[in-house]
């Protein structure tokens, strides 16, 4: 329970001050339409007003704070500014998306009641109107603007009058439209299935918070008004990028589908695990795609690790000579926009005495960094690490997937062996799909000195890790010690890493969960 409170209660503190900020609006501008300056409007609709108004309220609110989450120069400036505070505040800022998907969730949620509260507004002027009885009080009142130079009240002016015609000849009906349009999108093709099929499709759908947000501040009164200073700057912290251009230094081919890209730009300085958005002006102005930085803050250039699985990767593989034969030329390689690097849960590696490291699929190439910055520390005689031990752990469902990551890790156990710090880092690479042929082979050589998929002496292991077996030994191993367990990978596991590190956090061990997430 100490632990789980030490990993999750200050979220928990700031999805309570977030719900309460919610419920006192929704609460104080309902009762704000109950008083008797609102009564004859409350004649006609009665408490659909308030149930209209209130969640405007919250709609605003939620609205200004949703982009502060995306705004990644912001969270890499705060990441950077509390470096002297407890891992937990640090942590806060790796659940930016988290967050920004709850408040998504509360939008979608006052939207909703907004939008049904004022489907009722316009029966009840329509009824009103409408009215047999022609001395009821809200008939009368419906009649209030007939003169000239007279405001009125009802907005549906005669029997003839049609809604729909209504809706889209005044300016909040039809901005309302709009940013309703505008937010189902956004958030359908949000879904997790879209955006990890057609990220395309998402990226671009995603910027019609343009429209969105210029339609709010059209639609609303009073405090729509208020806040639209407010919105202005979180759309510029969100939409400015600090952009450079970079040209290909060299560019690897490697076997498994995936491209490495190392690039090399004056200025640009990168920290362990960090990730950049890239953009290649010859395949298309306005596709930006974020990608890990898999090389060292020490080495002299930076690089990423593309695998080849959409239009827009397969297009990038065409552009630096992938289906070609022969060397091409620096010159000939395309030119790259970048913009970043910005800050992950990874930057806070160093920081724990003991570190498990657990990457899925391509989700290791954030530990490529870190692998390949413990190296060069120890070949330059670092004295100030203070990380003692590292336990890596991949999970790759096909033997391809293990080729280019291979090297790095013989590089390692070699460097680690030369030393006399074979201990300093424990791996395990767990193969969970294979085919009978390879079992087969696999069977054949499991008795060679090294492993026949990666090369390594480590023998990879089959099937999937018994997380209990391995959290309980590693807290036998360092007792007392606070151990900093880093996932990139999937949802499901993510779960369960979380789930071991609140239960094994017993005796003295505590185990602190960090997830890389975009």
């Amino acid at each position: 329970m100490g632990n789980f409170a030490a990993n999750e209660g200050l979220s928990i503190f700031v999805i309570l001050v977030w719900l309460g900020i919610n419920a006192f609006l929704f609460v104080h501008f309902y009762m704000a339409f109950l008083v008797d300056r609102f009564y004859y409007t409350r004649v006609i609709l009665g408490h659909a007003l308030s149930w209209a108004r209130a969640p405007a309220a919250c709609l605003n609110f939620n609205c200004m704070l949703i982009l502060l989450p995306v705004c990644r120069n912001l969270l890499s400036f705060l990441r950077g500014s509390i470096q002297c505070c407890s891992r937990t505040a640090a942590r806060q800022l790796d659940r930016n998306i988290t967050f920004h998907k709850l408040v998504a969730y509360m939008i979608a949620f006052h939207t909703a009641v907004h939008i049904i509260a004022h489907l009722f507004n316009f029966e009840r002027f329509m009824d009103a109107q409408l009215e047999a009885n022609s001395s009821s009080l809200p008939h009368v009142l419906s009649l209030i603007g007939n003169k000239d130079n007279e405001s009125f009240l009802n907005p549906i002016r005669s029997n003839e009058t049609n809604p729909t015609i209504v809706m889209f000849t005044t300016v909040a009906g039809l901005t309302g439209v709009v940013i309703t349009l505008a937010l189902i999108l956004i958030i359908t093709s949000s879904m997790e299935v879209i955006r990890r099929s057609y990220f395309e499709v998402f990226w671009f759908t995603h910027h019609l918070f343009i429209v969105f947000f210029i339609g709010l501040v059209l639609h609303g009164i009073g405090l729509a008004h208020t806040v639209a200073g407010m919105l202005a700057h979180s759309f510029l912290q969100i939409s400015s990028r600090a952009v450079m251009f970079s040209c290909c230094w060299r560019v690897v081919m490697h076997p498994s589908k995936t491209l490495e890209l190392q690039m090399k730009k004056k200025g640009f300085k990168m920290e362990v695990g960090q990730y950049i958005f890239m953009q290649c002006p010859s395949i298309s102005q306005l596709e930006w795609h974020p990608f890990t930085l898999t090389s060292a803050p020490e080495e002299d250039h930076f690089s990423v690790h593309i695998r080849i699985v959409g239009d827009w990767t397969q297009a990038l593989y065409s552009a630096c000579g992938g289906d070609k034969t022969g060397v091409q030329d620096a010159w000939e390689l395309p030119k790259m926009a970048v913009d970043g690097p910005f800050g992950t849960a990874s930057e806070d590696v160093f920081r724990y005495e003991v570190v498990m490291l657990v990457g899925a699929g391509i989700g290791v190439t954030p530990f490529a960094s870190i692998l390949k910055s413990v190296w060069y520390k120890h070949v330059q005689q670092n004295t100030n690490v203070f990380t003692k031990k590292i336990y890596f752990y991949w999970l790759c469902p096909e033997t391809q997937a293990f080729e280019w990551f291979a090297d790095l890790l013989q590089s390692l156990e070699r460097q680690m062996t030369e030393k006399h710090m074979r201990d300093f880092l424990s791996y395990n690479i767990y193969l969970t799909r294979w085919k009978d042929a390879e079992a087969a082979h696999l069977r054949v050589q499991y008795e060679a000195e090294n492993d026949p998929i990666t090369g390594l002496k480590q023998k990879t292991l089959y099937g999937k890790p018994n997380w209990d077996n391995e959290f309980n030994t590693i807290a036998t191993s360092h007792p007392g010690c606070k151990v900093g367990v880093f996932l990139c990978g999937p949802q499901a596991l993510g779960k369960s890493l979380e789930k071991q590190c609140h239960s094994q956090s017993q005796g003295g061990t505590e185990f602190i969960f960090n997830k890389e997430n975009f």
